[in-house]
C-alpha cells in the first residue's frame, strides 16, 4: 500500500460487538467516498452514525494532512477487531447470578486515492477522440 495515497482513521471504543460492526464495515469497502458516505447515511444501524464519523475523519486526514483529491477517494480498507468488554450481572433465581458481557469493537477505516479512475478517464478520452476522428474522415469519404 502506498502512504503518501491513503489516509487512516481509527476508533478505539465502539459499543457494539464486532460482529456487527464487520458488517456495516464490508459494506464501505471499495466503494467511492460519497457513495460509501450515502450508504452510511440512510442506513437504518445504530452503529452507522458512528462508523460515518471514523469515515469522516480519514477523508479529511487525507485532504488535510496528505493533500489528496476527495474525489478520487475510496474506501480501501476497513477492518474491525475487538476490545475491552464491559461485565454486569443479571440476578437469577435462587440468589444466583448471570454475567452479561457489553464488548467494545475497534474500527480502522483506509481511504486511498484511486488511480485507476484516472487511467480510466484518458482511455475514455482517447476512445472518444478515436471515434469522433473516424466519423469524421467517413464522412468526407462520403462527400
Amino acid at each position: 500500500m502506498n502512504d503518501k495515497l491513503s489516509a487512516i482513521a481509527k476508533d478505539n471504543t465502539m459499543r457494539v460487538s464486532s460482529q456487527k460492526l464487520a458488517n456495516i464495515a464490508r459494506s464501505i469497502v471499495s466503494l467511492k467516498v460519497n457513495h460509501a458516505i450515502n450508504q452510511l447515511k440512510f442506513s437504518q444501524k445504530r452503529i452507522s452514525n458512528n462508523v460515518l464519523k471514523v469515515l469522516n475523519a480519514a477523508i479529511a486526514n487525507a485532504e488535510n494532512n496528505k493533500q489528496l483529491d476527495i474525489d478520487k477517494l475510496i474506501v480501501k480498507e476497513a477492518f474491525v477487531g475487538k476490545s475491552l468488554s464491559m461485565k454486569r450481572f443479571r440476578p437469577r433465581a435462587k440468589g444466583r447470578a448471570s454475567s452479561i458481557l457489553k464488548p467494545f469493537s475497534k474500527l480502522t477505516i483506509v481511504v486511498a486515492e484511486n488511480t485507476k479512475l484516472e487511467k480510466k478517464e484518458k482511455s475514455k478520452d482517447k476512445l472518444t477522440k478515436v471515434k469522433k476522428q473516424k466519423s469524421k474522415s467517413t464522412k468526407k469519404e462520403a462527400e
